[in-house]
């Protein structure tokens, strides 16, 4: 059997490596992840040694150059691609501000995507570089033809995000990539809500940012940043310090060189409690395999929709099921409306009821529920979770 089998099928190692089931029906992972045990018992070793001892030693920098290699693997790139930087914004930021940009040159982004992959771009105004907002039909659904319409000679760059955070559609960042590298358009991608759930080519992506703190099922604040080795060169580090600048006994030099590859981007001492913690989370990940995960959440995200479309729950994209733009677009990510439940309150009765979901509002104020497990929830924890919404259905 497979390690998701393994696991699902004994309640006991369920427990053993997700300490959280013992607690809470835990469905908020597009928000943050409560950390397995694996990661735990690396962040509390890091911890040990350090409490006697230094808190960089060769031992610990080896488990950060396996760190590397696990997110390379994990995404489909070379280790030397890789910066081990968190949170996403950083590794956003330091696109926005690394990148030669020249008046008048465009960034195409979406103004309603999460703020993170948003508020970077729109701050290039202040040099000259103009924003280009797509403006899809539907929330989140971004295809390469709604890309290629926005794309005019003076386009420097694309910035998206793998997965909306609330409609929970996924691109095509194939496609998108392939077509926007044969333009000569760069390709960054906020790749957080996909990262661990799905998989997450980059092969024709330039840039990729993802904290570990989601689906990755890392703690906070340690992440990754991919940089395409083909465009290093392009990407100036916007931060420096003594670990990307080469210095000769500590001291600096009139003649800046950078280190080669991600670690150029790393200009001081890393996050290392929180890449310990990482490391454990990737080599689950990679165990239970990318295509594993993303077949058991897609049975998930069936479950959930059988349970709650009989009650009156709606899925942000209700009107596009069906719709060939949604085929393989489809994610863990499960944002309800209803016509009569207030769902302000029902948020918080799941919460008294030891449920961990998520209470969202889209620009219009509407709200939404959003259920997000990951591939160790259950049927049976649905199962609960649906209990528990048409009991309260039958009592408004």
């Amino acid at each position: 059997m497979s390690f998701i089998d393994d696991i699902i099928k004994d309640e006991t190692l369920r427990r053993e490596h997700f300490p959280v089931v013992e607690h809470q029906i835990y469905m908020a992972h597009a928000g943050t992840t409560p950390l397995p045990k694996a990661a735990g018992d690396a962040l509390r070793l890091y911890a040990d040694e350090t409490e006697v001892g230094q808190q960089e030693t060769k031992e610990q920098l080896e488990r950060v150059r396996e760190t590397r290699e696990r997110a390379a693997q994990l995404i489909g790139a070379n280790a030397n691609e890789i910066a081990l930087l968190g949170p996403t914004a950083v590794g956003l930021s330091l696109v926005a501000l690394g990148l030669d940009w020249q008046p008048e040159d465009e960034v195409v982004c979406y103004f309603d995507d999460y703020a993170t992959n948003v508020v970077s771009w729109v701050a290039l105004e202040d040099r000259g570089v103009r924003p280009v907002y797509l403006q899809p039909e539907h929330t989140g659904v971004i295809t390469w033809e709604i890309v290629e319409a926005a794309l005019t000679p003076k386009t420097k760059l694309v910035a998206l995000a793998s997965c909306h955070f609330l409609s929970g559609y996924r691109i095509d960042l194939n496609t998108i990539g392939r077509n926007l590298r044969d333009r000569g358009v760069l390709f960054c991608v906020d790749g957080i809500q996909t990262v661990g759930a799905f998989p997450t080519p980059v092969e024709y992506v330039d840039f990729m940012s993802a904290d570990s703190h989601k689906w990755m099922l890392g703690p906070a604040a340690a992440g990754i940043l991919y940089v395409r080795k083909e465009v290093q060169h392009q990407l100036k580090p916007a931060l420096l310090g003594k670990y990307n600048v080469q210095t000769t006994d500590f001291l600096a030099q009139k003649d800046r060189k950078y280190f080669l590859g991600g670690p150029r981007y790393e200009p001081g001492i890393l996050n290392l409690p929180g890449i310990m913690g990482m490391h454990a989370s990737l080599g689950l990940l990679l165990d239970a395999g990318t295509d594993a995960i993303a077949s058991r959440l897609l049975e998930l995200r069936a479950h959930v929709l059988e349970r709650l479309r009989p009650m009156g729950y709606r899925l942000y994209l209700e009107k596009l099921d069906g719709d060939p733009v949604m085929d393989g677009s489809e994610s863990a990510i499960l944002s309800f409306s209803h016509p009569d439940q207030d769902l302000g309150a029902v948020y918080q009765r799941l919460v008294e009821e030891g449920v961990a979901a998520s209470h969202r509002r889209n620009r219009d104020g509407v709200d939404f529920l959003r259920l997000s497990p990951h591939f160790y929830n259950t049927f049976e924890e649905i199962d609960r979770v649906a209990s528990l919404l048409s009991f309260w259905e039958k009592r408004k």
